[in-house]
């Protein structure tokens, strides 16, 4: 055999093989890439995004939308290739795979978390904007969850009302904590409380819940703290004056909390918020509507261009790693509370859009 035709044999069986070896070594890395947008004033399914009733709303126009992630799945472990692959690709990130889901935490314990903070995310993207138009959303201390084994298990039950501990009202989540850490572990600690069924049958009928209920539970001693515990987590319920329904499946996360926040103030105003352009954005939102940070904010972007969007509205804390690598054609708006981005809105609108607030990597 010729000696060139030799080394190209060796060079292409060398080649296969360190292919092979590739496809074969896995490596503790996942891929998170751009997701699907979905236009919040819009349908999916055939079905509007926002669902109100009870209340008047109004015409929408244009894209107000959000922005989402896609990563490999918990259990999966990428190959060299992919890893290499990912490495390179522009419309991809590879990270480790302990980010996206650390202390060993499995595929469904991430989609159960995310699942929580999309319902949290609702809830807070409601009274966010409800709150920005002046209408009161009352609100009330509950029982969030129950931990299974703990001395609330059959005594408290997730939904119930908290309205006083120990003959101390209890005014926000925190409150239970402190007032129950006052006792020593052993100790008796007394809830008055109105029952899940009947706050939600009040809620049901319009009315404020009737008939309280003292609850007396021995406390316990934290695991590897000596202080006192019932085993419970207190939240926040909020009665809303008319219904806001969010309808979106497969999402999972916190971040879509700004985008829905401006959804439903567009349809219950008057005011065409988008002026009938595309906007994008992203932002965890509180109740008081203040803009949190996300993750993977350089994917949403990436999608977010590629499904037409012109505006992207920035968390002020996303806005140095957005403008490091922004795609073409998209214009970043930075945001710190829903005022901000209403405020941006109107000047995207009017076509005032040479002194928006913008982001800078330095």
């Amino acid at each position: 055999m010729p000696r060139r035709t030799a080394t190209m044999l060796a060079s292409t069986l060398i080649l296969i093989a360190l292919l092979c070896a590739g496809v074969l070594i896995k490596v503790p890395y996942s891929e998170m890439s751009p997701g699907p947008t979905v236009n919040t004033l819009g349908k999916v399914d055939g079905e509007p995004v926002l669902q109100i009733s009870g209340h008047k709303t109004y015409p929408t126009s244009g894209n107000l939308n959000m922005t989402t992630v896609r990563v490999t799945g918990a259990d999966y472990r990428m190959n060299l290739v992919e890893a290499v692959y990912g490495w390179l690709a522009h419309d991809s990130v590879v990270v480790p795979h302990d980010t996206l889901y650390p202390d060993g935490k499995t595929e469904q314990q991430s989609t159960q978390e995310n699942a929580e903070e999309f319902s949290q995310s609702q809830e807070s993207a409601k009274v966010a904007a409800l709150n920005e138009m002046g209408i009161k959303v009352p609100s009330r201390v509950v029982v969030s969850t129950v931990i299974k084994g703990s001395p609330a298990q059959g005594k408290l039950h997730a939904g119930d009302v908290i309205k006083q501990v120990d003959g101390t009202a209890v005014k926000q989540p925190e409150d239970v904590a402190k007032l129950v850490t006052r006792h020593k572990p052993g100790e008796e600690v007394t809830f008055t409380i109105i029952p899940a069924k009947t706050a939600r049958a009040a809620e049901k009928a319009g009315k404020e819940p009737e008939g309280t209920r003292k609850i007396v539970i021995t406390t316990a001693k934290a695991p590897k703290e000596n202080r006192a515990i019932v085993g419970i987590q207190a939240g926040t319920d909020h009665t809303f004056p008319f219904r806001i329904d969010i309808k979106l499946a497969d999402v999972g996360g916190p971040s879509a909390g700004l985008m829905f926040s401006l959804g439903i103030i567009d349809k219950l105003t008057p005011t065409d918020l988008t002026g009938g352009k595309f906007i994008a954005g992203t932002g965890t939102i509180d109740d008081k509507g203040k803009v949190g940070p996300i993750g993977g904010i350089n994917m949403k972007l990436v999608g977010a261009r590629n499904a037409g969007a012109r505006y992207f509205l920035t968390p002020d804390e996303n806005c140095k790693a957005a403008a490091s690598d922004t795609p073409s054609g998209l214009k970043l708006v930075k945001v710190g509370t829903i005022d901000d981005a209403k405020k941006s809105l109107e000047k995207i609108r009017a076509g005032d859009t040479a002194d928006l607030p913008s982001c800078s990597a330095g």
